[in-house]
């Protein structure tokens, strides 16, 4: 690592040819002609406009970002079209909420997987969307005519929003597309992106729980794997081809491309390239905001989910009905609850506190002789973190502890602030509707909640928070809790629980049959959750405002000095943003640490070797031991008569990037990218050329699933399969 630091530092300050690396960057897809000559060399055999073109059909057409109604921008994770019928796959973990909402303790799909075998049998999604890129342009220069160096970061961040929405509402008018506007660089560049937005996706099938989620929170983020991380939807449209909501009336997507699926083998060294919606990085983080991801965000994040997951891994295992209830919500917390825990370990082994430093010193020596928004850049950020520090540890427990720990604060605040609009004039031909609202989205709740899971919850995490938080920042009604039942939280939220409307979906029913807006007022666990937003909202307030500024006027400058820095010597990419990226690479083995060496891919013989029936995380299902011991692989072993599960490549990716085709140099689909490993989980900040590597589900255990596990020839026949 010390000779990674220098390399870096000397590669941020002096002109030297050739040093982007072909594994390193999430570029996007209208500049990546810029990038060919480093892709040819790594194997790449198509052209840039077979990756994007606004004239023909190509690979970006088959790339689907999958959201929510609410937010469709932001990609939870991606998805890839495999038919000329719509169909789509991502990963297990991704379709692993439908899974859940879908299942019952008589149906329980989680725990048997779910296969349609003819289209009617698809399941529908209301609120999932899929999201497909078609075409993107630079708008920099139209946004920054509205700037000017004298705005404060308010007046600059009006100004950008309201150029902005007039660039995207002008992009679309008249289409059935949407459009939005994304910084890039800090705030230096501007793109816009328009997307075609689907809003009917059924899904059509998952292997079991056991074998999607193989491995369990112990193999999480690590090699070797063998998870088999995929499930498959299908995109509909209305009669027209145009996106539509659900009806029987809806034809499956007739898409502008699909991805062919490899049943070839692979090589170490093979080229691959990844394309999807990568959430966040912060490869422009300084030292002074790594030391705030260290020692608050990912400490606090691990420390408080580890109380919450331990109670929840005791509720699942007593009952089937509330592992179904919370399975989705306890992979949601435990999934970032290791990666803080792993990134940190990550961070410190490769020393990245000193390659920043690195970093900043000599972007001081190269800031003296520049503008002085250069200069003055460091000491901002500098101050910036240190004035909030106190602030974001606080807000850290009050998130974590309170509000996304326990569920019922935050609901009962919410069902409150929406009750509150029946005392309004304004809305007084809206209340049944309001009502009716209401109802529903309590519905939704009730559906999967548990009341002694949920005061177990709300007990332990006020506790733990109560013993763990600066005073000065506690809400009242903990500080009055611990003074009535003399520091008893379990007493005082069993109490909470024995007055409140919210406790369980019986009591909020009887009340909402006449709902009573001064009963509301006095009801204990609404007045904990507004306590509890208040606080958290006094807190985020009391951040100076200055230094707030002063932050984000330093960072933007710090990463502009950057790029003019690099800009006659390193092609560099963008932070990840929920938008488009590619990223592209070879298929590689690696080599962790002293006498540790892994291969660059796994079989099913390891899956039986990890079998443990006594561990919920290593179960086995009985049809797949049969087929194994019959060695029935039919087309998809490989030379050596092995079953491929996974392998490792190593491109650039982040959370977001969950369920991206994994391509070939000919855009063939050879595998499912879903995970990243421990040794870098400090690729996020700062990318680690050695070490970094994306864990891929192979295309073959994938289309063996399907065809030898599940019998889903329907599936198989549709696909168009490279041999």
């Amino acid at each position: 690592m010390k000779i990674k630091s220098l390399v870096l530092a000397l590669g941020l300050l002096i002109a030297l040819p050739g040093v982007a690396r072909a594994d390193e960057g999430m570029w996007l897809l209208s500049l990546i002609g810029k990038n060919y000559a480093d892709m040819q060399k790594a194997g790449f055999k198509l052209t840039p406009e077979d990756i994007y073109s606004i004239n023909q059909n190509c690979i970006k057409d088959a790339i689907v970002g999958l959201g929510n109604e609410g937010s469709p921008f932001w990609h939870f994770c991606t998805g890839e079209i495999i038919s000329d019928q719509g169909l789509m796959s991502t990963n297990h973990h991704c379709g692993y909420g439908k899974l859940q909402e879908h299942s019952t303790v008589g149906h329980d799909y989680l725990r048997d997987g779910f296969w349609a075998y003819s289209k009617d049998q698809e399941l529908p999604n209301p609120g999932l969307t899929a999201s497909i890129l078609v075409r993107m342009e630079d708008v920099t220069d139209q946004v920054k005519a509205a700037l000017s160096d004298d705005m404060s970061e308010s007046e600059r961040a009006r100004a950008i929003k309201e150029v902005s929405d007039r660039i995207a509402k002008k992009a679309v008018e008249g289409t059935i597309y949407d459009a939005q506007v994304k910084s890039m660089f800090n705030g230096n560049q501007f793109f816009l992106f328009v997307h075609v937005i689907y809003k009917d996706v059924r899904l059509v099938g998952a292997p079991p729980s056991s074998m999607g989620k193989f491995g369990g929170d112990t193999d999480n983020w690590s090699w070797p794997r063998h998870t088999c991380d995929f499930s498959m939807f299908r995109i509909y449209t209305g009669p027209d081809g145009n996106p539509a909501e659900y009806s029987d009336a809806n034809i499956p997507l007739k898409p502008k491309h699909h991805l062919p699926v490899s049943n070839r083998e692979l090589k170490d060294g093979d080229f691959a390239m990844v394309m999807g919606f990568p959430g966040t990085t912060d490869h422009f983080l300084t030292s002074y905001g790594l030391e705030e991801t260290m020692n608050i965000t990912n400490k606090l994040r691990y420390e408080i989910r580890t109380v919450k997951i331990n109670i929840l891994r005791e509720e699942m295992a007593a009952s089937q009905e509330t592992k179904i209830k919370y399975a989705s919500k306890y992979a949601s917390c435990s999934n970032y609850w290791k990666y803080s825990n792993e990134q940190n370990k990550a961070l410190k082994n490769l020393n990245t506190m000193g390659v920043k430093k690195s970093v900043e010193e000599r972007y001081n020596a190269w800031a003296e002789t520049k503008d002085p928004k250069y200069a003055e850049a460091l000491p901002l950020i500098k101050k910036g973190y240190a004035d909030r520090a106190p602030y974001m540890s606080a807000v850290s427990y009050l998130s974590e502890g309170l509000l996304q720990g326990p569920e019922l604060l935050l609901q009962a605040y919410r069902v409150g602030s929406t009750l509150d609009l029946l005392s309004n004039p304004k809305y007084a031909d809206k209340k049944d509707m309001i009502v009716e609202n209401i109802n529903a989205n309590a519905d939704e709740f009730y559906k999967d909640y548990n009341e002694a899971t949920e005061k177990r919850l709300m007990a332990a995490l006020m506790e733990y928070v109560y013993r763990n938080m600066e005073m000065q920042f506690m809400p009242q009604f903990l500080v009055d809790a611990d003074k009535k039942y003399k520091g008893n939280f379990e007493k005082y939220v069993s109490d909470m629980f024995a007055k409140s409307i919210f406790a369980n979906k019986e009591a909020f029913s009887q009340f909402m049959q006449k709902p009573d807006l001064k009963k509301l007022a006095k009801d204990p666990v609404y007045l904990a959750g507004k306590g509890a937003i208040e606080k958290y909202q006094e807190v985020r307030s009391m951040i100076p405002k200055e230094s707030t500024d002063g932050l984000q006027r330093g960072i933007r400058n710090f990463t502009d000095g950057i790029l003019q820095i690099n800009k006659n010597s390193k092609l560099m990419s963008p932070d990840a943003n929920s938008t488009i990226r590619l990223t592209y690479g070879n298929v590689k083995a690696y080599e962790p640490r002293d006498a540790v060496a892994y291969s660059y891919y796994t079989t099913l013989k390891g899956v039986i070797e990890k079998e443990d029936p006594n561990n919920s995380e290593f179960i086995v299902p009985e049809r797949l031991k049969n087929l194994y011991a019959a060695k029935d692989f039919g087309p998809y072993a490989n030379s050596k008569g092995e079953l491929v599960t996974c392998f490792v490549t190593n491109n650039d990716i982040t959370g977001g990037n969950s369920g991206s085709p994994v391509m070939d140099a000919e855009g063939n689909l050879i595998g499912l990218a879903f995970d990243g490993n421990s040794e870098a989980m400090s690729g996020d900040i700062d990318f680690e050329e050695n070490l970094q590597r994306c864990i891929c589900l192979d295309s073959r255990y994938f289309l063996w699933v399907i065809d030898k596990y599940a019998g889903a020839k329907n599936l198989i026949d549709e696909m168009t399969i490279v041999k």
